[in-house]
């Protein structure tokens, strides 16, 4: 078991007070609830019980590591917070189960944590030799060494391209297949070994590291991340209270493209073009609290270099789950 301290020595925020600014004006009110749908190792959940001393925490995460530490973290704050081993997606039976029924405050931080790419036998980072593991619950689920061994060529092409938007996703699908059956694959090393012969010198030259757009499609893979994040990001505009702030922070376009839709739906009225009146039930449920998304400035991005991808997104909710007035 860690000691206490090291979540806090390990973990930087990722836009702390930018977002504790946007979730504050919600969690005033005596007994408002906040949920960190995606905890790690606590951070932005520290820095919300501290400016917040009116509100509870609960923190979400489906890595039990990351629930331990973050829980030594936290532990100054008594009662105030409360970690629950769960994925982002049950957020609506998490909320049911620990309060009234609705939250006050919602953060998403999305993507893998410090602690998983920091820990090298997790096998999220590509620049570490380790098992080809890649799952946040490692408890359960499919490995990327499954993936790997056990994909058809058209399956992985397919994750490749689309979870990590690589352009040689075919030429990698066919190295593999021809790789694994000479050996299964079982750790990243051999991997990026594979991934470094596929992919032309030029491209590599320009392009950055050639695993990072194969790691980051895997790992989405393995976790179902988007999947994950659709049901998500609707479950937690349910049960938010009118009055209530929500703030998605995400890290691949493909992330924010499903937050930055479920907003503006949100954000958008559905009352006929031409009705002399607005109707309540088709009236815009959110408003939003960001122009577009917004990303750490220039020093953030020097100081935590893991930030320079961040993007974030915030609203607040208008009207009641069932479309009435708040």
């Amino acid at each position: 078991m860690s000691s206490p301290g090291d979540a806090a020595q390990r973990h930087v925020p990722v836009l702390r007070d930018r977002i504790v600014d946007l979730l504050e004006p919600a969690l005033s009110v005596e007994g408002a609830i906040c949920v960190d749908a995606t905890l790690g190792m606590g951070g932005h959940a520290e820095a919300i019980l501290d400016r917040c001393p009116s509100a509870r925490v609960i923190g979400v995460d489906r890595d039990e590591q990351a629930l331990a530490l973050a829980g030594e973290r936290l532990a100054r704050f008594g009662d105030r917070f409360l970690g629950v081993h769960a994925v982002y997606d049950e957020i609506a039976d998490v909320v049911e189960a620990h309060t009234d029924g609705v939250a006050h405050g919602i953060l998403f931080d999305l993507g893998v944590s410090s602690l998983q790419l920091d820990e090298p036998d997790r096998g999220f980072a590509y620049r570490h030799d380790a098992p080809l593991d890649m799952r946040m619950d490692q408890s359960s689920g499919i490995t990327a060494a499954e993936v790997l061994n056990t994909y058809s060529h058209g399956d992985l092409a397919r994750i490749l391209k689309t979870y990590g938007e690589e352009r040689f996703a075919g030429r990698i699908a066919s190295a593999v297949l021809r790789e694994r059956e000479k050996e299964p694959f079982t750790t990243s090393a051999r991997l990026v070994d594979v991934l470094r012969a596929a992919i032309p010198a030029a491209s590599q030259r320009s392009g950055g590291h050639p695993a990072k757009r194969t790691f980051q499609a895997l790992r989405i893979e393995v976790n179902a991340e988007l999947s994950v994040w659709g049901r998500a990001i609707d479950a937690a505009i349910d049960v938010l209270a009118p009055g209530g702030r929500i703030a998605v922070l995400s890290y691949h376009s493909l992330e924010d493209r499903i937050t930055k839709q479920a907003f503006a739906r949100g954000a958008t009225s559905r009352t006929p073009a031409g009705m002399p009146v607005e109707l309540p039930e088709l009236a815009a449920y959110l408003r939003l609290l960001t122009r577009g998304a917004e990303v750490p400035d220039e020093q953030e991005q020097h100081d935590n270099p893991r930030s320079a991808s961040a993007r974030l997104r915030a609203a607040e909710r208008l009207t009641s789950s069932n479309g009435a007035p708040a």
